[in-house]
């Protein structure tokens, strides 16, 4: 069904820009702010908080621009595994260059790129040589010394000392990465450890939108935050330390917790005998709790994002990128809320299309697929793959045709494009499969309409797909991939594939 709205991001702005600037006055003026999560397009967080934009938090830097320097670390280790975003299918060397353009086109500057845990791996280097031709400064932090029990040599010119000094100029330092594990903690206390030296008493706080600390801990959002992390074995729990220094109950998550005694020492060290914060909650700036202003839409909302990433899990397992443990966490989660996959709306369509097209194909020992698709008003569409389409182009074809309506039986694409296609990949590019993907179906799609003006209409109706509901009952292949992602869609599948080749183009 049509998702309600239980997100105020105008009053999550307001709340969240007063903490920052307020904890900014606490340390004379100056601020190291660990910036976690995705800076533009956090499609986790507007899934599971309807209503969120998911540039908010870009927004939020614009308006701190004037006051603030921005610093991006990158593990090296990150760049040379070529570890991949999964949301946009890019690795995260590219996705560092992309957020470096993004905040450029938002009007704000990166200061510096550091890559931490450097230890000359090919890759880094080529990365670190790239962004210095385009003039982007860069600096390498190798592991710290010590790191993390011997806090006398970490705090020392043989740990954070032997990283160089980054000169900031505003206030404010947001140090923000591409993803987790990036380094950010650590180039924000070598900072610290030079600032004091120089004696500059700036001090350090960590931005971070999940989990949510002031909601319960089993809050749908916080369990779809453990379920979101069920790879790195992440887990939700009440902050002991504020709980005992503060007599409240807080949310944390365990790394935070487990770290934060060693935290502790490191800044009482660094900063003197001052004791800057008594929970790993107090080191937070978080204020996504107050945006939330439909508790029942937000809850809704982030079961759906549990069973998704449920999916998502199932197939990467299948795939060889996760352990049968992952796939048993998320289960877990499932089982704790009382859900089922099939509670997701597209599920049971999209797997009955897959045994109608069986019925029809009686005899035919090729694989069947079905796929489904949640409109924006509600309806359910439906589509199959054929000797002439992949499931997912019949169904976006399918989409766009109830969205313009028109008749079921009405062509998008002539029969001389569809087999003109097929004769170019079965005797030129000697392709297998001569159905089309997604891709090549939406470039056809736009051939056409230059001079079929019923498939110009239907084309028009693409962009009311973004963020529909879809669930296929296979892994989608990688020309079906890209379209689904071009059209912004929330896709699922099961741990199925589409056919017995190990190899599918």
């Amino acid at each position: 069904m049509p998702q309600r709205k239980g997100f105020d991001n105008e009053k999550y702005l307001k709340e969240q820009t007063k903490a920052i600037l307020e904890r900014v006055k606490k340390f004379d003026n100056k601020l190291y702010l660990e910036f976690g999560g995705k800076i533009i397009y956090d499609m986790h967080a507007s899934r599971v908080l309807p209503g969120f934009d998911p540039c908010v938090k870009m927004r939020l830097l614009k308006k701190l621009k004037d006051n603030a320097d921005i610093i991006l670390c990158i593990y090296a280790g990150d760049i040379e595994r070529r570890k991949v975003r999964a949301d946009f299918g890019i690795t995260y060397d590219v996705d560092a260059l992309k957020l470096i353009d993004d905040l450029r086109d938002w009007g704000i500057d990166v200061l510096a790129v550091v890559i931490t845990r450097f230890d000359n791996q090919p890759a880094a280097k080529i990365f670190k040589n790239k962004l210095e031709k385009r003039g982007v400064k860069v600096y390498t932090h190798k592991f710290t010394k010590g790191y993390p029990k011997d806090v006398d040599t970490i705090v020392s010119e043989e740990g954070y000392g032997a990283n160089p000094y980054i000169k900031t100029n505003k206030p404010l330092v947001v140090v923000t990465a591409p993803g987790p594990g990036s380094g950010k903690l650590a180039t924000c206390l070598s900072q610290l450890y030079h600032d004091h030296k120089r004696g500059v008493n700036s001090g350090y706080a960590k931005f971070e939108t999940f989990p949510i600390w002031n909601i319960p801990l089993k809050h749908p959002v916080n369990v779809a935050y453990e379920a979101a992390t069920a790879d790195l074995r992440d887990f939700n729990l009440i902050d002991p330390f504020h709980l005992e220094a503060h007599k409240k109950t807080a949310i944390n998550y365990n790394r935070d917790v487990e770290v934060f005694p060693v935290l502790k020492k490191i800044l009482k060290k660094i900063m003197g005998a001052k004791e800057v914060y008594k929970s790993p909650t107090d080191m937070g700036v978080n204020c996504a709790g107050f945006g939330i202003v439909k508790d029942k839409a937000v809850q809704e909302a982030a079961k759906q994002e549990i069973i998704r990433r449920y999916f998502r899990y199932a197939c990467e397992h299948v795939l060889g990128f996760v352990d049968r443990g992952t796939v048993e966490r998320i289960e877990s989660l499932l089982k704790e809320l009382n859900l089922k996959p099939e509670d997701r709306i597209v599920v049971k369509p999209a797997r009955k299309a897959s045994e109608e097209a069986k019925k029809k194909k009686k005899g035919n020992k090729g694989i069947f697929c079905g796929g489904a698709i949640e409109l924006r008003d509600g309806r359910i569409i439906t589509g199959k793959n054929s000797p002439l389409m992949h499931t997912a182009s019949s169904l976006i074809l399918n989409a766009i045709k109830v969205l313009a309506e028109i008749p079921d039986k009405r062509h998008l694409l002539s029969p001389n494009t569809i087999g003109s296609i097929a004769n170019l990949k079965e005797d030129v590019l000697g392709a297998k499969s001569l159905s089309l993907n997604l891709d090549e179906t939406l470039i056809s799609l736009s051939i056409s309409a230059a001079t079929n003006p019923t498939a110009k209409l239907a084309m028009q109706k693409l962009k009311e797909l973004k963020e529909c509901e879809v669930h296929m009952t296979h892994i989608p292949t990688p020309g079906d991939e890209v379209g689904l992602r071009s059209l912004g869609v929330n896709l699922t599948c099961e741990p199925n594939f589409s056919s017995k080749s190990l190899f599918v183009a």
